[in-house]
């Protein structure tokens, strides 16, 4: 019997791209897996045909080949064998949905024997929350962080003193037992050794065969001037110690830095307001504002309107990883008095009853000057 064409199995037109492919054959797949259709031959055979074609049409050379030869240029004859070549997107596609390893034949997987291999601790992550001036001055966090630690009794074998994790006689250490499934030979986790490959006899009394324990680790990192919120310092070995004594993971410090009562912050520029009175917007002042370190004497020339904003250079937070720093800016607002003494209050009668008058032969500053003094 002639074979089907490829596009026609898959149900995909000939410039399908390789997401379309693999869309297509996860649905085949999912339709007549032999899970799914126990005894059922012809579904078998369907599933056996989708994986044929996606297996081609997914490796580029071979495609090329069968779109100018058809199957001719695909055969066993012609150097491809679809179960050796095309199988590993199969198998990843599979796997992900059926939830097992598949190995279709090719007589072994390094997947089982990887479970039992040493393994990378996790990382870890610590939220730290810090003042805009321990961010502005940079600081040293003492930190307290609970993890889990490879044992030093066992080395993280889980296995007492003197003696040795044993291969497991089940799975004979690969971590999985093979089971025939219709046209495929899948893989499971192993249930005498949950997966590991090995049996410990003898566990480790500190670690009672888990190969780590759990511990609080005290240690300072230091926080470089410039952080803001979202800031991330990794510490590099400082995370979760690793499976049968696989190395550490990194652990990453996530700043968050407090909202200020005085200081709005963007990057490295700083954001106040400071009060100045009618007399000293309109006559012009020397006001005092202050900064992150300090205060300073910021001038307020006659006429100032509420809102006028003033640049202070240098005077915002420190660039991170650069060098200098950010600006400082000063928007100025009125500040109206909520209650008067008898002497504010004639002279602000005074010079209410100056601004109903005609003033065009002589300026409102220079009236408010002489009222003022």
């Amino acid at each position: 019997m002639s074979k089907r064409d490829y596009y026609e199995i898959l149900g995909v037109n000939r410039n399908a791209g390789e997401s379309d492919l693999k869309t297509a054959y996860r649905k085949l797949a999912v339709r007549y897996h032999p899970d799914k259709n126990p005894g059922d031959a012809e579904a078998e055979e369907k599933f056996k045909e989708a994986a044929e074609a996606y297996s081609v049409l997914s490796n580029s050379e071979q495609r090329a080949r069968y779109d100018r030869y058809g199957h001719a240029g695909v055969s066993n004859s012609a150097g491809a064998d679809w179960g050796a070549q095309g199988f590993g997107g199969i198998e990843d596609i599979l796997g992900d949905l059926f939830g097992f390893d598949v190995f279709g034949g090719r007589g072994g997987s390094s997947g089982g024997a990887r479970r039992s291999a040493a393994q990378r601790g996790s990382d870890l992550r610590y939220d730290l929350e810090i003042t805009l001036e321990e961010a502005a001055e940079g600081m040293a966090a003492q930190l307290r962080i609970p993890r889990l630690e490879t044992c030093e009794t066992c080395s993280g074998s889980g296995a007492e003193s003197g003696t040795q994790p044993e291969t497991c006689g089940t799975c004979n250490g690969a971590g999985q037992v093979r089971y025939q499934q219709g046209f495929f030979s899948v893989a499971r986790t192993c249930g005498n050794c949950r997966g590991t490959g090995r049996i410990i006899r003898t566990p480790c009394r500190t670690c009672r065969g888990a190969g780590r324990i759990e511990r609080e680790r005290s240690m300072e990192v230091k926080i470089p001037a410039g952080v803001e919120t979202g800031s991330r310092l990794r510490i590099a070995g400082e995370g979760e110690g690793g499976a049968n004594g696989g190395g550490a993971g990194d652990l990453y410090v996530v700043i968050h830095v407090k909202e200020h009562e005085r200081f709005e912050r963007q990057g490295a520029n700083l954001y106040a307001s400071v009060p100045v009175t009618f007399a000293q917007a309109a006559l012009g002042a020397e006001v005092a504002v202050e900064t992150l370190k300090d205060t300073e004497q910021l001038k307020i020339p006659a006429g100032t309107q509420t809102g006028t904003v003033f640049r202070l250079k240098g005077r915002g937070m420190p660039v991170l990883g650069g060098r200098g720093h950010g600006d400082l800016f000063v928007s100025v607002t009125l500040r109206t008095p909520t209650t008067l003494t008898r002497e504010q209050r004639r002279l602000l009668e005074q010079l209410s009853e100056i601004e109903d008058q005609d003033l065009e032969d002589k300026g409102l500053f220079d009236k408010v000057r002489d009222i003022f003094g």
